[in-house]
């Protein structure tokens, strides 16, 4: 199997996905980024025991399709050493030997079969999909993340819950000491529905947000979430457990008020 691809494009796509991997992964191939050519597009993955990132890179030519797991830390170190120009990769798939042809020389390691690698979780059947815009899912991960507990014994206070009804979306986070609560009124569904982000994807997509489109599509059911964007895609376990009723913490009829006035120099 070979393939060639811009070092610079494959450089920026492997440094957005690598921070979802654990340096000290129970799996030695969590350790990998997964490669996978299908249909003359190059998918790379990245994941930890928790959590998927993929993202597609355009390719300039392959012979044929095929995956192969290759080291993440070895393929970064190198990819930092190599200016804005074409790679060829050519891997042999009985020994998982590849070797990175370049302008100046060549690069050399082992991969290991991507048969070992983990799939994602599939949804199940009758989960629920929402568009969302990628400014209000921004803000609403930034006004939150930083309230987020690390706490073993509650483990539901642990992430970002998503409480969304046909009025709109509420972002809400607690450590047990501060709570906040991010409402946007232009996020609709058609019923009401909810789930608890983790802290570490939260922190992950949200550094994805920005590099891409608008609209960002949203499915989740009782286990996992799946947060699509045209160049990336994210898969995680959701914290399983009931929420405490952030609402009935906040007075509802306070009559103190607070300014806060910016001026511009």
């Amino acid at each position: 199997m070979n393939f060639s691809v811009s070092s610079s494009a494959l450089s920026s796509r492997l440094q957005a996905i690598s921070r979802v991997i654990n340096p000290k992964a129970i799996y030695p191939i969590l350790e990998d980024f997964l490669f996978r050519i299908e249909a003359g597009k190059l998918t790379v993955t990245a994941a930890d025991n928790d959590t998927t990132l993929e993202t597609v890179v355009d390719i300039v030519e392959s012979d044929k399709d095929g995956q192969i797991a290759l080291p993440a830390k070895t393929l970064l170190d190198a990819l930092k050493e190599i200016p804005e120009q074409p790679l060829k990769f050519i891997i042999n798939e009985s020994s998982y030997e590849v070797t990175v042809k370049y302008q100046n020389g060549e690069y050399q390691m082992v991969g290991q079969n991507a048969d070992e690698y983990p799939t994602p979780a599939v949804l199940q059947e009758g989960a629920v999909s929402l568009s969302i815009s990628a400014q209000i899912l921004s803000d609403g991960l930034a006004r939150t993340i930083f309230a987020t507990a690390d706490d073993e014994l509650r483990p539901v206070m642990n992430g970002i819950y998503f409480d969304i009804n046909e009025e709109g979306a509420t972002f809400v986070a607690s450590d047990g000491h501060k709570l906040v609560c991010s409402r946007n009124s232009n996020v609709k569904a058609d019923g009401k529905s909810s789930f608890i982000l983790p802290k570490k994807p939260a922190s992950l997509f949200r550094s994805l947000i920005g590099k891409e489109a608008d609209e960002i599509t949203i499915e989740f059911d009782s286990r996992i979430a799946r947060f699509s964007l045209p160049e990336f895609r994210m898969v995680c376990r959701l914290i399983d457990g009931r929420y405490p009723n952030y609402g009935s913490v906040i007075p509802q009829n306070n009559p103190h008020r607070a300014a806060v006035l910016s001026s511009c120099a």
